[in-house]
């Protein structure tokens, strides 16, 4: 075979394996679609918590929002991280949920005209503070903060009890 034919040969091979390498992870349970992080959505004066129907921003506290797997960008907002738990704590939403975001009250004053977009963060790697004399748009509600220490500090001051993410279960909540 002419040395033409064999770097052909050769340069035609490399090329489809870098195809079939770079198709590859979209045939997987992980495809890109499932792995795209979700960023906040804007709290807007009339949006309604999806729990409850009340308007989100004319309540104190923390917020959150839930992004399901099978719906794409659609984003679920919640009044106060005490109703978001209780969405995704029914096993039919946990398990279809691909992100759970949070506010960061450390960042963020407690109060209904301070909601700061800017300050979301991922709930799964936040903590939480249960049990305190603060509330929010359902009465108790989770304080939630990207530190232990910051929540911590907050559980030191207004009472309550610091939790991670996987620690929240129903009687959490109350």
């Amino acid at each position: 075979m002419p040395a033409f034919f064999k770097k052909l040969t050769h340069y035609s091979g490399l090329i489809l394996s870098l195809v079939l390498f770079a198709t590859l992870p979209a045939c997987s349970d992980d495809s890109a679609q499932q792995a795209v992080i979700h960023k906040a959505v804007a709290m807007e004066s009339s949006d309604e918590c999806h729990l409850c129907g009340m308007l989100i921003t004319h309540f104190d506290g923390p917020k959150g929002e839930v992004f399901r797997k099978e719906q794409g960008a659609k984003v679920y907002k919640f009044c106060s991280t005490r109703d978001m738990f209780s969405y995704y704590l029914d096993p039919e939403n946990t398990r279809n949920v691909s992100q759970i975001m949070v506010h960061d009250m450390s960042k963020m004053p407690w109060g209904s005209d301070s909601i700061n977009d800017n300050h979301f963060i991922d709930a799964k790697t936040a903590w939480f503070v249960t049990g305190s004399e603060k509330t929010g748009a359902m009465g108790k509600t989770l304080a939630s903060f990207s530190l232990q220490s910051d929540a911590q500090a907050f559980a030191d001051e207004f009472g309550g009890s610091v939790l991670s993410f996987k620690d929240i279960n129903q009687d959490s909540l109350w």
